[in-house]
């Protein structure tokens, strides 16, 4: 379930916290702030969970996942699957407490989850079906909150999806030698030489929907100020990657997940609490 090593929580946790409040014009309803919260760290769980379950004979031969517990052998496949349907039944009681369209919306949240880990063997941009998996929170957020997927809600979905992209690749970087070894595909391997340059355009990219957002939602200047941090943080995230050291290149997608607690802070702040 890697709840000990919870920047993954951290990063699906941000834009579900984003989406929350923005729905709300201001604090969302106290029982959805805490369905959601847990929910996130069940489904979070859970996708670890498959994607360990989907990787076990790959695992064995990454360096930095030759000892997760089922491709070491401390846990059997079987025990893994249990436990992940029981996440997913525990997760489906959450969405239970909210709304119809949340609970339609959840079973497409689950399928992502699940097909993401396999996508892996198959096309180029595995990254991309994981920034759909976790921009479902944004749109299920959004229509617990308001009973609708209102129009905005997409922008917020759209710079999830970007967002996963630049940190997911970040990730992948530290893995590419050894993925191109045993066939596993990614957006790092798709990017090649080019993938800083691109990084670099994704990180512009998702700066304009962060202030498109902004513009959609009125929120002022504080907002403005978390997008300028946000710049300063995709510098220093560049200069990290920039020798595509593994060890550096993990440590930016680590230092990522401040650039969701930025802008929460921006919206936060702009908001009336």
């Amino acid at each position: 379930m890697r709840l000990d090593k919870p920047v993954g929580i951290y990063l699906l946790l941000w834009p579900t916290y984003w989406a929350l409040f923005l729905a709300a014009g201001g604090w969302p309803d106290v029982d959805l702030l805490v369905i959601f919260t847990l929910g996130v760290i069940v489904m979070r769980s859970a996708g670890c969970i498959i994607n360990d379950y989907a990787d076990r004979e790959i695992d064995k031969h990454v360096e930095r996942t030759q000892n997760r517990p089922i491709a070491s052998g401390e846990v059997s496949s079987k025990s893994a699957l249990l436990l992940f349907f029981v996440l997913i039944l525990s997760a489906f009681g959450l969405v239970l407490l909210t709304n119809t369209l949340t609970i339609q919306l959840s079973f497409v949240a689950v399928a992502l989850a699940a097909l993401y880990p396999f996508t892996k063997r198959c096309i180029q941009l595995p990254q991309f079906v994981l920034g759909l998996a976790f921009g479902m929170s944004v749109l299920m957020a959004f229509s617990a909150q308001r009973g609708e997927v209102p129009v905005e809600a997409y922008w917020l979905f759209a710079a999830n999806i970007v967002w996963t992209l630049i940190y997911d690749t970040m990730y992948a970087m530290a893995d590419r030698e050894e993925d191109l070894k045993i066939g596993v595909k990614s957006t790092a391997i798709l990017f090649a030489k080019y993938d800083r340059i691109i990084i670099g355009i994704l990180q512009i990219l998702l700066l304009v929907v962060f202030l498109k957002i902004g513009n959609l939602f009125d929120l002022g200047l504080f907002y403005q100020l978390s997008a300028l941090i946000i710049s300063i943080l995709m510098i220093y995230h560049q200069f990290l990657i920039k020798n595509r050291q593994k060890t550096a290149c993990f440590k930016a997608f680590l230092h990522n997940h401040y650039i969701g607690m930025a802008l929460f802070a921006g919206i936060l702040a702009s908001l009336p609490l």
